[in-house]
């Protein structure tokens, strides 16, 4: 209960902040929203993409599932997803997608470490999904084997957040806007050990600090191999 007590605490500070003036912010968005940025982002309850962000409501479009995966855009593709990214973009018209990765993923570890079902669990939906991003880790255990588990993992965050944004552009739409210049994708990645926030570059093939450690500077995050460029 003292959770639940916090949770309804924390939305009478959200309404004295959002409604008590007699024109909001609310005020604007009563008709609908035009967020500027799609944000696909993961459910870990660390990694709340509003709060590391400082956005507003109506700011960001955003999507949260497990690894921050985006499956490319088959018959068979999981609709949840992929509706809301058709949404963003072909009616919100957002003017970028970020995909925001981060460090110590459970879905990245339950990939490359699979565990057995728990007592009673009679379902693998965690497993099923996770598939999407199996070819990365067939690539880390094949290339990296000589690396430690904390470096394979650390290059599989990494390289899902590339694989996320190649399967993007498998959504025709969405290509035709990046190729029209009217929507760019970036790769972020969140480092909660240290607390940078990472950017792809094309340019450097490479992760680089847009936000650096506020106490000391920490190594750049090199991508693990060579791969097309991203925008």
């Amino acid at each position: 209960m003292e959770e639940l007590e916090k949770f309804v605490n924390g939305f009478s500070l959200f309404q004295q902040q959002y409604f008590s003036e007699p024109q909001t912010l609310y005020d604007s968005l009563r008709d609908g929203q035009r967020p500027s940025t799609l944000l696909i982002g993961c459910c870990d309850s660390r990694v709340d993409p509003m709060l590391l962000t400082g956005s507003d409501p109506g700011d960001m479009f955003v999507v949260r599932n497990i690894a921050n995966l985006v499956p490319p855009c088959t018959p068979d593709a999981p609709p949840g997803v992929s509706s809301a990214i058709e949404f963003a973009v072909c009616k919100l018209e957002v003017a970028r997608v970020i995909v925001l990765g981060h460090a110590r993923c459970g879905g990245i570890r339950a990939l490359l470490e699979p565990q057995p079902r728990a007592e009673g669990q009679e379902t693998d939906f965690v497993g099923q999904w996770m598939r999407i991003a199996e070819p990365v880790a067939q690539r880390v255990r094949r290339e990296l084997a000589h690396r430690s588990s904390a470096e394979q993992h650390h290059a599989c965050e990494l390289a899902s957040i590339l694989q996320s944004l190649d399967n993007l552009l498998t959504y025709p739409w969405l290509k035709r806007r990046v190729e029209q210049g009217l929507l760019k994708l970036h790769g972020w990645y969140f480092d909660i050990d240290s607390g940078a926030l990472m950017a792809y570059s094309a340019r450097q093939q490479q992760f680089l600090p847009l936000v650096c450690p506020i106490e000391r500077a920490r190594h750049l995050h090199e991508r693990p191999w060579p791969d097309s460029a991203k925008t």
